[in-house]
């Protein structure tokens, strides 16, 4: 990766940049309803893909799969491949992960506080 200075800007100010740009790359990957699930999921501990697949209701084969890679990417998830015969794979949160999660399980709170106020809101701005 290349990164240039641009004139007149600190390199304390180049950091912020640079800073706000991954949040906003990370948010975006992890603001997804199979992300949120996926890591609500292994919140309760280690799980194998089938596992997880059967868990997160609704995922397909292929959405799980690239959600996880996401998830792994940004040091969220670890896999760990056991070498058994057919392989044995399991996925569990990081630290960072389950930092997360406790983020995740805010937000669960708070939709299911404001739930009734959120559908009240609803039908009456779509009437």
């Amino acid at each position: 990766m290349v990164t240039t200075q641009l004139k007149g800007a600190s390199a304390d100010d180049a950091d912020l940049r640079r800073a706000d740009s991954l949040a906003r790359e990370i948010f975006s990957d992890v603001a997804n309803k199979w992300a949120f699930l996926i890591i609500e999921m292994l919140g309760e501990g280690t799980l194998r893909f089938s596992e997880l697949r059967n868990e997160v209701e609704g995922i397909s084969h292929k959405m799980l799969t690239q959600n996880l890679r996401m998830l792994e990417r940004n040091g969220l998830v670890e896999r760990t491949v056991h070498p058994t015969v057919p392989p044995r794979v399991e996925y569990t949160l990081t630290e960072p992960g389950r930092a997360l999660r406790a983020t995740v399980d805010g937000m669960c709170v708070w939709t299911h506080r404001y739930l009734g106020h959120i559908e009240t809101a609803r039908r009456r701005f779509d009437t």
